[in-house]
């Protein structure tokens, strides 16, 4: 029996990433995506192409607790069952501290803590024992930045999580840990100004940024090493070694 991964924003950015090297792998895939069903399509046509996996697409806005139930329907009707699930939807909001809504601050919440915490409560019977979860964390909840509060706080509430999770999760024997990236050359990095870029790279010991399949490399040790619970595994290149 093949292995199965739910991947919440899993059709761009380190959530691609993590697709792409599961199903190298030879993991069937089910990834979710907010809007961009051009992308979505275009996802799963060159995975199923290139590495023969079944890979299924999911319109599930996690900004939206009522998708949780969209997840949760397609996963009960296919009788689909997980092997890994990826919480790696998020979102920010750059506002100023002065200037911050509250209605943008929950809306970072509801992705970033809310909709996972529920969605696994949702679907935990479908996660076979002896499966992972891993949350994408972030360098931003440890090494904290001026850009986002919100994402910071939300990162940092990430982190605690994966910890606190552990004790729930033992008795389903599931094992939950996270991963804290820190800057990775996704689409949103490569549209920075070069400036920007170059300002982030002096502050990593290694001089670059973080290229997208090292760091779903993390992502996938921490679903095969069976030793790993309640981890934080920090990829950061060794950042502000200066």
């Amino acid at each position: 029996m093949g292995k199965r991964a739910l991947i919440t924003g899993g059709t761009k950015g380190i959530g691609y990433a993590v697709a792409e090297s599961l199903a190298q792998s030879g993991y069937d895939l089910l990834l979710t995506y907010a809007s961009d069903v051009g992308r979505a399509m275009q996802v799963q046509t060159a995975l199923q192409g290139k590495y023969s996996v079944k890979v299924q697409i999911l319109q599930a806005d996690a900004s939206d607790m009522a998708q949780i139930e969209v997840i949760s329907a397609c996963l009960e009707t296919e009788d689909i069952m997980l092997d890994a699930v990826i919480m790696n939807a998020g979102s920010t909001c750059r506002d100023p501290f002065e200037k911050l809504q509250f209605e943008d601050w929950q809306h970072v919440f509801m992705v970033n803590v809310h909709f996972p915490v529920f969605l696994l409560q949702r679907i935990i019977n479908r996660i076979r024992p002896k499966g992972c979860v891993v949350f994408t964390g972030s360098l931003m909840a440890i090494e904290p930045h001026s850009m986002s509060l919100a994402y910071g706080v939300t990162k940092s509430a990430v982190h605690s999580l994966v910890k606190n999770l552990v004790k729930f999760l033992t008795p389903y024997q599931i094992r939950v840990n996270g991963v804290a990236p820190g800057f990775v050359d996704t689409e949103w990095q490569k549209n920075k100004p070069a400036e920007i870029r170059h300002n982030i790279e002096r502050k990593v010991s290694l001089g670059r940024f973080c290229k997208p399949e090292e760091v779903a490399d993390v992502y996938k040790m921490l679903l095969e090493n069976k030793y790993f619970n309640g981890e934080i595994v920090v990829v950061d290149g060794g950042y502000s070694y200066k």
